[in-house]
């Protein structure tokens, strides 16, 4: 069964049981929840109430602390007294790593425990180890053994719990038989949860987080079907991008992820992991989250019903990754990377200025033109031409009507309307772009694109439930055997940056994730953004619209892994464990390291989040200690204990080592 959820072409939330956490709801049709995690140490009771009461505030409604040990989780008894003294009845999360006993302590005393499958009983050293099928249930056994403690306690208190498995910290156990793969993560989780079942415990809540957006929607769909097929029904699904980052990069993953399998009904709680205060996490997940408080009963999507039974067989596979094969037109299609275009039809006048915050440097005093690595490839002009020479390497689309009356065609493309497109008679070998509304595709449209082998799609919807919307056209090019590259286009009309990152990573990243997609054109009303800043921290300073959206273009295609186009940096978002400044050394380490294209860095805060969370990093800073760092290449361990006042240089002295440092 290739289905996931319980519509592709109507907003349905996925039904799934409903958990009681303190006097929270979760699940079963209750408001998708808004969460965060201290990042005080939770041995400082003063500091970490402060700081949980901030969340509160902020929107939080359940709150996590880490507990890595006895002390900690004993603790969680004197923190939660005193918010609950100070009038705060917000359900606290106790977050369990290695520590069993911990857990069993915190689940008397908290309202919800956390534990990762991959680190809580079994072990992760990197090793490969040959099960025979009697070893590896004897290992299950050994496992419910130890597990079973915590569960009754769970049960005879009331606590809820949540199995969390994380891509980068699978076990050697589950590694060895299943590899480093969305499976593997799925029947990590499922190991715990049939131990859960079996006890007749169901207060369970999962996740599959993953810095890889593409491994996290992967998991989490395949987790809906398997419980489907062997339980007959859902747990409730804890959604999030771990390690995500900062600033607008984290935003575009944490979006891309959380709201590709939102826009599928998918999810009944989220928490954006940003390397930032817990606080300005909130407002980046009620932007997320109110997407969908009224998204039920959006325009109909034509097409196939689109639900678990009746749809018929999908023509791509959602539990892995395959770009949707097409001809290429010029260099747009299967065989290249996604193109950009920059929408420069809204400016006054176009001239070289225009290009710079699209990635264009016109010297004059060379003749020369500079080309950054996030160069728009092509520039809309709508009704104008241009009355300067271009860069190279740089097309432009234009209205129909203008072109026609372009005496120079060697550097222009056609943009036509459907309309338009019924009624021209355009010689084959003509490049041209075809501007198609996915929800309105007129009769004929689909006859003549086939007969056409050098048309570009550029699709767009006016349905409220775009990512839907667009699937279906595509989805239905495929049953056609229609090859044409595909344009998506997404316009945001929101007034914050917040708002804006979020809504065009998610109407396009999550195309991208499925291997829909051979471009990216993203457009908004300029005078709609905030030019002020996103919650939190000021990581974006907007000079102009056309570089906002030029930035969020590639970003969204480097967080889909579709075009790398910078250096990728994978982030904790801090916790009680962290051993180090992590927002000071993050933007220290991104100062030094930003233009590497192609390196993916990981800045973790403890040995928890590494090295085994940071996934398929190149590069690894990880605090192994008050004021030491441990550096890593892969999952090798390089340097040990390296004073943190010294280990950014060591870090840049390991990538010249490496043969991965280029100099500015």
């Amino acid at each position: 069964m290739q289905h996931y959820c319980s519509s592709l072409t109507a907003y349905k939330r996925l039904p799934t049981r409903e958990v009681k956490i303190g006097d929270l709801l979760l699940g079963n049709g209750n408001p998708i929840r808004i969460q965060t995690m201290t990042t005080t140490d939770t041995m400082d009771t003063a500091a970490t109430v402060a700081q949980t009461i901030r969340c509160i505030e902020a929107g939080a409604e359940l709150v996590r602390i880490t507990a890595p040990s006895k002390n900690e989780a004993e603790n969680l008894l004197n923190i939660k007294n005193e918010l609950r003294a100070r009038g705060y009845t917000t359900p606290l999360v106790a977050d369990i790593h290695f520590t069993p006993n911990a857990a069993e302590i915190a689940a008397r005393i908290v309202e919800k425990v956390r534990v990762n499958p991959g680190n809580y009983i079994d072990k992760k050293k990197f090793a490969t180890i040959d099960y025979t099928d009697n070893e590896y249930a004897s290992e299950v056994m050994r496992i419910r053994d130890r597990f079973l403690p915590l569960v009754k306690i769970c049960k005879e208190y009331g606590t809820a719990m949540r199995i969390g498995t994380n891509h980068g910290s699978l076990s050697d156990r589950i590694m060895s038989r299943y590899g480093d793969t969305p499976i593997g993560m799925v029947e990590s989780a499922m190991e715990f949860l049939r131990i859960a079942r079996d006890e007749s415990y169901h207060q369970v809540i999962l996740s599959m987080k993953s810095s890889n957006p593409l491994v996290m929607v992967q998991a989490y769909r395949l987790l809906v079907q398997k419980m489907d097929e062997e339980f007959g029904e859902c747990y409730p699904l804890h959604l999030g991008v771990t390690e995500a980052g900062d600033g607008e990069d984290g935003r575009i993953k944490s979006a891309i992820g959380i709201g590709t399998l939102l826009e599928d009904g998918i999810g009944d709680t989220i928490r954006v992991s940003l390397t930032e205060d817990p606080e300005f996490e909130i407002p980046v997940c009620r932007d997320i989250v109110k997407r969908y408080t009224n998204r039920a009963g959006h325009a109909p999507i034509a097409g196939y019903p689109g639900t678990r039974n009746s749809a018929p067989e999908l023509p791509y596979n959602p539990f892995g990754y395959k770009r949707r094969d097409t001809v290429s037109v010029q260099h747009i299609g299967t065989h290249h990377v996604p193109v950009v275009v920059a929408d420069l039809s809204k400016e006054p006048t176009i001239g070289a200025a225009s290009l710079i915050p699209i990635g264009y440097t016109y010297h004059e005093d060379t003749d020369k033109w500079s080309i950054g690595d996030a160069a728009a490839d092509y520039i809309y002009t709508g009704n104008r031409t241009i009355d300067f020479a271009l860069p190279g390497t740089l097309q432009v689309i234009c209205d129909y009507s203008t072109w026609l009356h372009t005496e120079d065609k060697s550097k222009y493309y056609p943009l036509l309307t459907q309309d338009e497109y019924l009624e021209a008679n355009l010689a084959l070998e003509q490049i041209h772009f075809l501007d198609v509304d996915a929800n309105d595709l007129r009769d004929g449209v689909g006859d003549k694109i086939s007969h056409y082998p050098n048309v570009v799609l550029v699709a767009s919807t006016t349905n409220t439930h775009a990512l839907a919307s667009v699937r279906r056209l595509i989805t239905e090019l495929m049953r056609q055997d229609i090859s044409c590259p595909v344009i998506l286009k997404a316009e945001s009309r929101e007034n914050t940056v917040d708002e804006q990152l979020i809504h065009l990573a998610t109407d396009t990243g999550g195309l991208l994730l499925d291997g829909f997609g051979d471009g990216i054109w993203l457009t908004n009303e300029p005078a709609s953004l905030d030019n002020s800043r996103m919650s939190g921290r000021t990581y974006l300073e907007v000079k102009s619209n056309n570089q906002f959206l030029n930035n969020t273009a590639f970003s969204i295609l480097q967080a889909t892994r579709t075009r790398i186009s910078k250096t990728e940096y994978i982030s904790c978002p801090s916790c009680g464990r962290t051993l180090f400044d992590l927002q000071e050394t993050t933007a220290k380490i991104r100062a030094a390291t930003n233009h590497l294209k192609g390196v993916k860095i990981a800045i973790m805060g403890c040995i928890v989040n590494g090295p085994g969370e940071m996934a398929d990093a190149d590069f690894g800073y990880v605090g192994s200690g008050p004021g030491k760092i441990t550096l890593y290449r892969g999952k090798e361990v390089m340097k040990k204990n390296v004073p943190s006042d010294v280990a950014v240089d060591e870090l840049i002295s390991l990538l010249k080592e490496s043969e991965a440092w280029v100099e500015l």
